[in-house]
């Protein structure tokens, strides 16, 4: 994903916390905030209780190409934030997927 598609500053991030609207379930936390722009806006959270870099970092990974899979169903006015909980480190990629899936359609960010 492009830079232009990712929430990256701290304020943004606050921003996001403060104003959206948070769903989860077992494994990710997702906030949800609308905006007027083109395009959707993602923002990734791995916390260290999940491992160490190597894992956090290959967490990331399976959840920005969850995200690429979905990117044309995804609502475009929107800015959300995915939090990632402790029990996603030992997942596949196929799982992390029907995850993202599950909570994306209880948040109403696919359409």
């Amino acid at each position: 994903m492009r830079k232009s598609y990712r929430v990256k500053k701290e304020k943004e991030f606050q921003y996001v916390f403060k104003n959206g609207k948070s769903y989860a379930n077992k494994k990710f936390v997702v906030y949800v905030l609308a905006k007027e722009q083109p395009h959707f806006r993602v923002g990734i959270s791995v916390g260290k209780k999940i491992g160490n870099a190597v894992t956090r970092n290959a967490v990331k990974r399976k959840i920005r190409a969850s995200i690429y899979e979905m990117k044309d169903r995804i609502d475009p006015s929107l800015d959300f934030l995915v939090i990632a909980r402790p029990s996603v480190s030992n997942l596949s990629s196929k799982e992390v997927y029907s995850n993202l899936l599950h909570v994306f359609k209880l948040s109403k960010i696919i359409k």
